[in-house]
C-alpha cells in the first residue's frame, strides 16, 4: 500500500504563499519572516525552502545551504537593524530543544539584551 504523502509545515505553506507572513528577505534557497509570536522586539525566522525537519536529519549535501542559511541570517539581521547592538542566532532540535515546527529554521533575535543561560 503506499503512503499518503507528507502534508506540507506551516513553513512549506508560508514561502507557497498559502499562508499569509511579513517576509523580510527571500531568495531561492531561504525565506526570512517575521515571528507572530514574538520572544523579543525583534524576532525573525529564517528557514531553508528544501524541507529538513531538523538540524540533525540534514545531510552532507546540505552543507552549502546550511552555511547560506546562517550567512544570509546575519544579513537579515544587519536588515532588520540588529547589527549594531547584536542579537541572538538559535536552532533548536527536537521536543527538548524547544522545536514547535518539523522544519529546520534560525530563530534571529535581538533589540533587548539576552540573558544566559537560555531557557
Amino acid at each position: 500500500m503506499k503512503e499518503p504523502p507528507m502534508s506540507k509545515t506551516l513553513f512549506e505553506k508560508i514561502a507557497a504563499r498559502e499562508i499569509k507572513a511579513d517576509i523580510v528577505y527571500e531568495d531561492e534557497l531561504v525565506l526570512a519572516f517575521r515571528d507572530i509570536n514574538p520572544q523579543a522586539p525583534t524576532h525573525v525566522l529564517i528557514v531553508p525552502k528544501k524541507p529538513i525537519p531538523r538540524i540533525d536529519q540534514a545531510a552532507t549535501t546540505d552543507q552549502n545551504l546550511l552555511g547560506h542559511l546562517l550567512l544570509k541570517a546575519a544579513e537579515v539581521a544587519a536588515k532588520v537593524g540588529l547589527q549594531a547592538s547584536g542579537y541572538r542566532l538559535v536552532i533548536n532540535n527536537g521536543r527538548d530543544g524547544g522545536e514547535s515546527v518539523p522544519h529546520l529554521h534560525c530563530h534571529i533575535l535581538g533589540g533587548r539584551q539576552m540573558t544566559w543561560p537560555p531557557g
